[in-house]
């Protein structure tokens, strides 16, 4: 498989390819469907698994390709499909040229298109059933080479998985895994250059990919700051106003709210900010549900950079003044991480991932994994290598609730072995969950 520049014509031989678990997905969907588009921040691999499947590639990064596209815009859908069309939000009328096509001719597999950004004037909702949104995230656990898992997500939820397996991965192997992160061109990297790629990749969005979109930005100094004290924030339910306050705790003249919340919408929407939302179940037996999404970043290594963590400060259990939080701040990472490999292996399964917490916080499920309301997965993560009795106490207790059928109950650990207690919650090593 080669692929080429379409204006251009230079023959570029795609080597290196790592398997993603969303290859199967996709692979799917372009079988049935005239149009999908895969969508998610940049740098995490959506150009190199998009053009694996095609056979014209139309590269609208390149501004004389736009130049030229803007110029004829039929050219953009005219070519040997599948085609792909990467970077489309730079060239916003490219949404509406593949409606249009697909309106004309609904063939399965004729167009791939890729984003790292939402246009705001771009009503994508006008291409609903013709161009179909696939989220793609940075490299889960095993899309990374780091184990072979033996425990998977997708038995778990038919209820009854076999749980085994023994792994050697351990605290630091995650530990450096948070650290180096699942963005490909850069984990590879001596941790000096990959600091400093994480550094100009976060400098390009706030100084290019947010203006671009055409989000003011008054101060980035601020911005970047609002940035550490969400990534301090990682993995809890922390209100915006609190994080406002950490990232300009000696100001008085404070940014305005509704300033933040642009901040918020403009990184969801450039799929940085990647929140797990709250668990809703139907009907609503837990009436006493906090409806406040936890905090997450599209990878736990923007995370540790935002708030100068490395694998030193960590292990030695170091983390952000910027906010209280109870545990350690690995213990935050670590489930980070876990969240980005669970969500992975779940969309694999059609299935949701979200969080339960009761407004009073005395019961609390770090991950909920349903493919509809009633059927649900709970996932608890836990910083440790061993587990006891009081770990398991609100998965059990989740199991007891009337409304909801708990297919299989989880703790996910840093340990080496993966197995089932005497209560049926199944202890499993990260390391050892699979798709």
């Amino acid at each position: 498989m080669v692929a080429f520049d379409v204006m251009a014509g230079a023959i570029q031989p795609m080597t290196g390819y790592r398997e993603r678990v969303i290859d199967d997905e996709l692979d799917e969907l372009l079988a049935d469907l005239g149009a999908v588009s895969l969508e998610g921040p940049k740098g995490i691999g959506k150009t190199a698994t998009a053009e694996r499947r095609g056979k014209t590639i139309v590269r609208l990064d390149d501004p004389t390709v736009v130049e030229v596209i803007q110029a004829q815009p039929d050219r953009l859908v005219a070519g040997t499909p599948p085609i792909v069309i990467d970077e489309w939000q730079r060239f916003p009328s490219s949404w509406d040229l593949v409606r249009r096509a697909v309106d004309a001719d609904s063939s399965a597999g004729r167009f791939i298109l890729t984003g790292s950004a939402t246009p705001i004037q771009t009503p994508t909702h006008s291409g609903a059933g013709r161009i179909v949104p696939i989220r793609m995230r940075p490299l889960s656990l095993p899309e990374r080479g780091v184990e072979t898992p033996t425990v998977s997500l997708a038995e778990m939820l038919d209820g009854g998985a076999p749980i085994a397996g023994t792994t050697a991965v351990g605290l630091e192997d995650y530990v450096a895994e948070i650290v180096a992160g699942g963005f490909p061109g850069m984990r590879h990297r001596s941790p000096r250059a990959r600091r400093a790629a994480v550094d100009g990749y976060l400098e390009r969005i706030i100084d290019t990919d947010l203006p671009e979109l055409g989000v003011g930005i008054r101060s980035p100094r601020t911005l970047r700051r609002w940035l550490a004290a969400y990534a301090a924030a990682t993995a809890t339910t922390t209100s915006y106003d609190k994080i406002r306050d950490a990232a300009t705790p000696a100001e008085d003249d404070k940014p305005a709210k509704t300033t933040t919340i642009g901040y918020r919408n403009a990184l969801e929407r450039i799929w940085v900010l990647d929140p797990v939302p709250a668990w809703s179940p139907s009907p609503n037996h837990l009436s006493r549900l906090k409806a406040s999404p936890k905090h997450n970043l599209a990878d736990p290594a923007l995370a540790a950079r935002l708030v100068d963590a490395d694998e030193r400060t960590l292990l030695a259990g170091h983390g952000p003044d910027l906010l209280p939080y109870d545990g350690t701040f690995l213990g935050q990472l670590f489930e980070s991480l876990a969240a980005l490999s669970i969500r992975v292996f779940a969309q694999a399964s059609e299935a949701s991932v979200t969080h339960y917490r009761d407004r009073n916080g005395r019961h609390e499920i770090d991950f909920i994994v349903g493919r509809n309301h009633r059927e649900i997965l709970g996932i608890e993560v836990k910083l440790s290598a061993t587990v006891n009795d009081r770990d398991v106490r609100h998965l059990l207790w989740l199991r007891e609730q009337p409304g909801a059928v708990v297919v299989d109950m989880v703790i996910v650990t840093t340990g080496s072995h993966a197995y089932r207690r005497a209560d049926g919650v199944a202890v499993v090593p990260l390391a050892l969950l699979g798709p």
